[in-house]
């Protein structure tokens, strides 16, 4: 598919473009919005889309793919794959950025949606949500197929996103060769070598395609990205992509402020209901919430009426109760349970604070006749402890009883340290939980708790894809 020599038997429609990476501003254009066989550039996306579903969780660099049929059976360039072997996916990720293999591309498509299908529906739609508005995916490899199309200004894009949203994984890109896990594989990118600065991204090759190249080069402050579709050898492609590079340089300010590409909302596999976790649809709002009957009989029913002062008052007297009631250790701060608790009794306050109805008088009950109350007495005396049943009830904070653990330190301040800046770093899955340092005699651990086990299982993931250690902790942990 790529590093062929031999000049397509039709020529290829010809597109190129040139933008400053720093800004986006579009330096040089030409068929630029001309919807063209994207061929392996189509990797490009896979491999962003690979990237996003490490970074969010949904699988690792070391999650073992097992390689399919349909995978194995894909033409050249290849890997070599066997239908049925086990290989980590970051064997198949370098295998597809830097030897353009077909089989690697099928397989990292197929462990992430399921099928090659639905991950080329996600690629369509992250291309979309990118900017790449006349882009349309049916494979992951980019062999031709009907439908299968992009332009030189849409893949422009998808270069510079790769660049400013993963530049921990860009290096790949140049990456002259490489260990793919069953064999080391060497680039087809020979630009890398030829041209200064250069430093990727990706060469494409079919025959209804032509050679196709985005390229991105680096002097000084200045970076620029040039594409180009339809070229009609791989050395005039890659003397096309200097020229259009050289001209980059000329034309791009030597001072431009870096305006990185806000990147795209993450969306997983919404579309194919793949389990990337819980969802709950709201299928209609709440429009009014009428108020209760009053309960039947004679008796009267008195309603306080009860400002924020008042409110305020019964919850820290219901906080100090608690706490008088269950003393808690200098050492141990409160568990997500005891929170939950006090969080519940609060909201109490809080739902009678908002009640306006007026107080009702309440005429005051009879004396109880002086033989049920002996009768009471007698009743009330202590129960031996060996006939006492203990009752627990649990708060009703929707089962968020877990947490996750981010390391053991050696003072509390470091704890507390890690434990702001990771919450900073993963907003989405800890925001609202509580930060805790638990002492024990081996150091401090720096805990997330007040968490569902869904939720902790979904921000440990997403820690460890970060190279954060990460573990969960049960309600008994």
């Amino acid at each position: 598919m790529v590093g062929l020599t031999a000049a397509p038997a039709r020529a290829a429609p010809y597109a190129a473009m040139v933008m400053d990476a720093r800004t986006g501003e579009v330096l040089h254009a030409r068929n630029a919005d001309t919807r063209l066989h994207p061929a392996s550039l189509t990797k490009m996306m896979t491999l962003y889309i690979a990237f996003e579903a490490v970074r969010n969780g949904e699988i690792s660099m070391d999650t073992m793919v097992r390689v399919s049929q349909n995978a194995a059976a894909e033409p050249p360039s290849k890997l070599g794959l066997k239908a049925g072997q086990k290989i980590a996916l970051r064997y198949l990720v370098r295998a597809a950025a830097v030897k353009s293999a077909n089989d690697a591309a099928t397989a990292i498509g197929e462990a992430i949606s399921g099928s090659e299908a639905a991950f080329a529906r996600r690629m369509t739609r992250t291309a979309k949500a990118l900017g790449m508005t006349r882009t349309t995916f049916r494979n992951a490899h980019g062999l031709t197929e009907n439908g299968h199309l992009s332009t030189a200004h849409d893949m422009t894009i998808l270069g510079r996103h790769l660049l400013y949203d993963f530049p921990e994984y860009y290096n790949l890109f140049s990456r002259k060769s490489t260990s793919a896990g069953i064999k080391t594989v060497t680039s087809h990118n020979r630009i890398l070598n030829t041209y200064k600065g250069a430093d990727g991204i990706k060469t494409g090759y079919t025959r209804a395609a032509g050679f196709n190249l985005v390229a991105s080069a680096q002097r000084g402050d200045e970076r620029v990205i040039a594409t180009v579709f339809g070229g009609k050898s791989s050395s005039s492609r890659n003397a096309k992509v200097a020229e259009l590079l050289d001209l980059g340089f000329q034309r791009a300010p030597s001072r431009a402020p870096v305006r990185k590409p806000p990147p795209p909302a993450y969306a997983a596999n919404v579309e194919e209901g793949a389990p990337t976790g819980r969802m709950v649809r709201l299928v209609g709002a709440v429009t009014s919430s009428p108020r209760p009957m009053a309960r039947p009989g004679d008796g009267a029913v008195l309603i306080a009426k009860v400002d924020d002062a008042d409110a305020a008052v019964i919850a820290a007297a219901v906080a100090e109760a608690m706490a008088t009631a269950v003393p808690l250790s200098e050492t141990v701060e409160t568990t997500a349970i005891e929170t939950a608790a006090v969080t519940e009794t609060a909201t109490g306050a809080d739902r009678v604070s908002n009640t306006t109805v007026a107080p009702v008088e309440v005429p005051r009950p009879a004396l109880r006749p002086q033989d049920l109350v002996e009768d009471l007495v007698e009743v009330s005396q202590p129960v031996p402890e060996e006939d006492q049943e203990i009752v627990t009830r649990l708060s009703t904070s929707g089962e968020r009883h877990w947490g996750i653990n981010v390391g053991r330190y050696t003072s509390r301040y470091q704890a507390e340290k890690t434990l702001l800046r990771t919450a900073l770093s993963e907003m989405e899955t800890l925001d609202g939980t509580l930060r805790k340092v638990v002492r024990s005699k081996k150091g401090f651990d720096a805990n997330f708790m007040g968490m569902t086990e869904e939720t902790a299982d979904l921000a440990c993931r997403r820690l460890m894809a970060r190279n954060v250690t990460c573990n969960v902790l049960g309600p008994s942990s």
